[in-house]
């Protein structure tokens, strides 16, 4: 099992956070309350902020991984702050097109 890193960096408005490992019941919370933390801090800047979430050294990803991502995407709208998942390995994508959510996170 590989725990979830999850690296922080903000640049001109852009707040991008890199995650490593496995994201599934065991990490969410971690990674869930990591996110709404950075969805805070874009809400208070003073121009529209971006949150990136870079995945490519992501190892393993279940259902309670992928329901954290779908709700902090729904934050993000609801706050009006942009956010893009990059760097998304061939499984992950595949099981975003699975179930539909491609066309949402991506």
């Amino acid at each position: 099992m590989d725990a979830l890193h999850l690296t922080t960096s903000r640049h001109d408005g852009t707040l991008r956070v890199s995650v490593a490992g496995e994201l599934d019941i065991a990490t969410t919370e971690v990674f869930r309350g990591h996110l709404l933390a950075l969805l805070q801090e874009a809400g208070r800047a003073r121009r529209p902020a971006e949150l990136v979430i870079e995945v490519s050294r992501l190892s393993f990803i279940d259902a309670a991984g992928l329901g954290i991502l779908v709700s902090v995407q729904n934050q993000a709208v609801n706050q009006h702050t942009r956010l893009h998942i990059e760097g998304v390995p061939p499984s992950m994508r595949r099981l975003l097109r699975i179930t539909g959510l491609d066309r949402h996170l991506t």
